[in-house]
Parts: C-alpha cells; structure tokens; sequence
C-alpha cells in the first residue's frame, strides 16, 4: 500500500545491488565443502541445536499508545481501549487481541528514551545499538548474531531480510565483519532469482564447469590468495548451495492450511518464511511491516496495519512454541521510534523517541516480563529508562553470546556492543 501519510523520508526507499544476478551464467561451484550440510538430516539436527532470531521491524514508527503501552481515558491516549493479556495485570492496545493471548511467551520494554526522532538514524540505533557517526560505522545486529553464531556448518546465509520486492542482493550493513555476514534481501513465498540451473545448461555440463572452476581456483590460491578471493569463494558457493537448496524458501512446500493460518497478504507470508528459515538453520531474519509513519489519520491506519499484523504474529509464537523452537529463538518487534503523546491536528502522531516501546520473546528472555513504565499520560519514562543500546546488549546475552566481547578484525579488538551500556538484567532468564 502506498502511504501518502508519511514523512517521505529517503529512508522509506531501499537500495538494492545484485547479488545474485550473475549466477545465471554459470552453475558450477568453487569448492565444496558447504553440501553435506545441504543434507535434509544434518540440516534439521543444526537447526534444532542452533539458537536464531526473528526481528520483526514495524518500519516508520509503530504507535506505542496503540499497540505496547496504551493510555486510555488520558489527553494522550486515543480512542483504543486497553484489554487484558495471558499475563495478569498486564494490558496491551485492543487492535492486538490474538497478540494478548499470546503475552505469556512474551515480554515488554516500556522505557525506551532514544532522544532519536529521525527514521535514518533511529533504525541505525536500533539496529546496530550505537549512535550513527561520520568517524565510524557499526554491523547490525543480524550480521553480529549472524557471525557470533557461525559454526561454520550451515550452507545458507545466516543473515536474511524478508520484504516486499526483495531481488536477492547483498546488503551493506556487515560494516568490518565482511561481506559474509551481510544480509541477503529476499521476497516471500518464491526462491531467490536465479536459483535455476538456465535450461540450455545440462547437468553435466555444470558439473564439468565445477570441476574446471574448482581447478582453476585451487591453483590460483597457491599463489595469489587474499581476503577479496576468499570472500569471492565463499560467497560463489553459498550461491551455489542456494541453488541447491531453493525449495527452503519456496512457500508452496508449506501445506495449504498452513498457509492460510498465516494469511494471504505479504506480512502473513513474510512470517511464515521466516519460520521456516529459522527451522532450517538461518541464524537470523529480518521481516518488515510497513508503514506505522502516520503523522496523518493515525488510528485509522493502526486499525488496519495492527489488524494485518495480529494474526500473523501470533500465529508465528504459537508455531515456534508447538514445535519446540522458541526456547531457541528470540523474537523482537521494534521500530525506529515510537509517537508522539500529542495528538496533532490531522489526526496523526508525529516521531517520538523519548518514551516508548519494544516487545520481545523467546530465548532467554524472561516471558510475561514488562520492565520499564511511563508516566500517566506517555509523556516521559518514569521507571527504568533505557535505549537502543541496552537493548542490542539484552539481545545477544539471551542468545548466550557475551556482549561484552571484542572481536579480533585484522589484528584490532571491536567492541561487540557500546562497552558503556549493559543488558537489561531484569529481562534476561
């Protein structure tokens, strides 16, 4: 849907680059060594010990008011009542009535203080829990997890974001982890483009192509090997066990009450994708729902974006408990702020970073937990204030990586996470 309501921020755009685009011309693979984890078995034994993490990202500011922390009966609070959840004592915005029932496997950060009201650097902060700066740049926390959780095994990419029109290419948001780590920007509900052996190439003649590559290569390394060939490497047989193993992404493998649980619209399908990446070995995806950035009819569009949000949602918690795989899996929805208290004269709220919400589940988290509190009416936090940063450190502890490690890149120690912040010790179980 088109939101002529938003800010028409550039941030609103993605940039896409191919990745994938020149594998038509060859199917061959460099080396080897990623197929025997191609295998149905192996790969299904990796995917049940390995711990992963779905981050849904409500794009463009998600209401806190209308969603995490409502303020019925205020000044502030809008026209939504607040009803209870599974967990007593705790209510969330009536637009999220299968979200309630599903609140005991989850929890809420009510306390969050950005002083961040722009979407470029608000996604940046939560992202990658830093603050954006010209002297430096930071890795999300996807290729973070992503590196962190490399066991050297799986023959997917570890770090996947699923949304509208997504082609297949690479992202630039591994920053000094490499390109390895960097994300592969995906659709939903069909492979990859260009995971098909072209038709005039036969079997044969790929796999003699392979040899020859493979020959070649080997030779080449003798002499001349480098970090640039070394990513050259890995990322021509990671394409090459992407075309190996497309049916992971293919949603019509997913039986047909399956996917009408999820619905037929991108988000239901993007959710359903992303279960079942994390349910073959992918250590972290990314699904975005777009667009909360309603400085015009706020309520109006929550009632219809929160309303094709709910289902899906829910339905993805409830699928990770029944089949043994949230323990393993952290969950977080989060955005780049949240907005403003003040209803404007169009009906709207504007960006607001100064108190807010994120939930989150799963691995290692303590579920039905609500930590933090605003005041009466929204305005400010009045209990627990914390930021992006707290948040990046809580989500790698519950995933049992030490956020207070530096990782050795080339011969210099980088901080995992802001060494000045820590996590959330209340959330963490």
């Amino acid at each position: 849907m088109k939101c002529s309501y938003a800010c028409g921020s550039e941030e609103h755009l993605i940039a896409r680059r191919q990745f994938l685009g020149g594998m038509a011309a060859g199917t061959g693979a460099v080396m080897g060594g990623l197929g025997f984890f191609a295998q149905p078995a192996a790969a299904s034994q990796l995917a049940r010990n390995a711990k992963r993490m779905i981050v849904i990202r409500m794009a463009g500011g998600l209401s806190q008011l209308e969603s995490w922390d409502p303020k019925p009966g205020t000044d502030t609070g809008g026209p939504y009542r607040a009803i209870p959840t599974s967990v007593p004592g705790t209510h969330i915005c009536e637009l999220l009535p299968k979200t309630a029932k599903m609140m005991h496997h989850l929890a809420l950060v009510r306390g969050i203080n950005t002083k961040n009201g722009d979407h470029g650097k608000g996604t940046y902060m939560m992202l990658t829990g830093r603050r954006k700066s010209p002297a430096s740049d930071y890795p999300e926390v996807g290729a973070v997890v992503a590196r962190s959780l490399d066991q050297g095994g799986s023959s997917l990419p570890g770090h996947i974001k699923v949304s509208p029109n997504g082609s297949g290419s690479r992202s630039a948001d591994s920053a000094y982890l490499g390109p390895k780590y960097a994300s592969v920007l995906l659709d939903g509900g069909k492979p990859p483009q260009n995971t098909s052996r072209p038709g005039n190439v036969t079997e044969e003649s790929a796999k003699a192509m392979s040899q020859f590559r493979q020959l070649a290569n080997d030779r080449f390394t003798l002499r001349r090997r480098t970090a640039e060939t070394d990513a050259y490497v890995q990322s021509f047989e990671q394409a090459r066990e992407l075309m190996r193993q497309k049916d992971v992404f293919d949603l019509s493998k997913e039986p047909a009450k399956d996917r009408e649980r999820y619905g037929s619209h991108d988000f239901g399908r993007h959710c359903l994708l992303a279960r079942r990446l994390v349910e073959n070995g992918v250590s972290f995806v990314q699904v975005t729902h777009s667009n909360y950035d309603t400085h015009n009819e706020n309520f109006n569009f929550h009632f219809e974006q929160l309303g094709e949000f709910d289902n899906p949602f829910a339905t993805l918690i409830n699928d990770l408990v029944e089949r043994g795989l949230y323990d393993s899996t952290l969950v977080v929805v989060l955005s780049e702020f949240g907005r403003t208290p003040k209803i404007n004269a169009r009906y709207g709220r504007d960006h607001w970073g100064n108190a807010w919400s994120v939930c989150l589940g799963g691995a290692g988290i303590h579920r039905g937990a609500v930590v933090g509190a605003t005041n009466k009416n929204g305005t400010a936090v009045s209990e627990r204030e914390v930021d992006a940063g707290h948040l990046f450190h809580t989500y790698l502890e519950a995933l049992g990586i030490k956020s207070s490690q530096r990782l050795d890149i080339g011969g210099r120690k980088f901080p995992i996470a802001d060494p000045a912040l820590e996590p959330i010790s209340e959330l963490l179980a």
